[in-house]
């Protein structure tokens, strides 16, 4: 899926649109997504200067974004849906997120309730593992 699809299915835009691409997806199981991070970013303005990192929580996000992809991409009213973010747990950052690195994000569903999901979500770069978390999600009906 491209980043076409990948807007089709959530709202997010520049800048907090956060995924490139994705690779792989088995409905409601598994999801695997692409950010490709460039110095271009705003974030790396003041993160930090001189010295760019990108912030962790953005790498939850990412991840968070990368599921509500998965959990919207085959519903019918999926316009009508949107998947809040409501929680983390056990998240760790291994190693930090630089200009020119390409994120892949490997999502499994661990619960799928027709409201709520939770996830298990790592990062890699390289293959190595950068950050993990469980990300909890709520599906609400659009305002």
């Amino acid at each position: 899926m491209d980043i076409y699809g990948i807007m089709k299915c959530i709202p997010h835009r520049y800048p907090f649109l956060l995924l490139d691409r994705v690779l792989e997806m088995e409905a409601k199981k598994r999801i695997v997504a692409l950010k490709n991070v460039t110095v271009n970013e705003p974030f790396f303005q003041g993160h930090f200067p001189g010295a760019p990192v990108m912030p962790g929580v953005l790498i939850i996000e990412a991840m968070a974004q990368a599921g509500a992809v998965l959990i919207l991409h085959d519903m019918e009213d999926r316009a009508s849906k949107l998947v809040y973010f409501t929680g983390i747990d056990g998240a760790r950052f291994r190693q930090a997120v630089v200009p020119g690195d390409q994120l892949r994000f490997t999502l499994e569903v661990l619960k799928l309730r027709p409201r709520a999901a939770k996830m298990k979500g790592i990062a890699e770069v390289n293959g190595k593992k950068v950050a993990e978390a469980e990300i909890l999600s709520a599906l609400v009906d659009r305002p």
